[in-house]
């Protein structure tokens, strides 16, 4: 990400979370970033798990009753 694409956010956070995050000389901003980027990936994958349901379903019930599609092939 490029520095002029970085925008400056006031949060805050727990007194006792700062104090311990400074004296381990953690960078605050990249730590949040990077929890943020995590929070980010998880909701989207749930969000496409949600709009996906209905085609995973029928998809584990085709294989459930038919096996898999080429399964004569797999070598192993």
């Amino acid at each position: 990400m490029s520095p002029s694409a970085r925008k400056s956010l006031r949060i805050s956070l727990d007194s006792d979370l700062i104090s311990e995050a400074r004296a381990l000389k953690i960078d605050m901003s990249r730590a949040a970033e990077e929890g943020i980027t995590k929070a980010i990936k998880a909701e989207r994958e749930r969000l496409w798990r949600l709009e996906n349901a209905d085609a995973i379903r029928f998809d584990n019930e085709y294989v459930a009753k038919h096996g898999l599609p080429l399964a004569k092939y797999r070598q192993f």
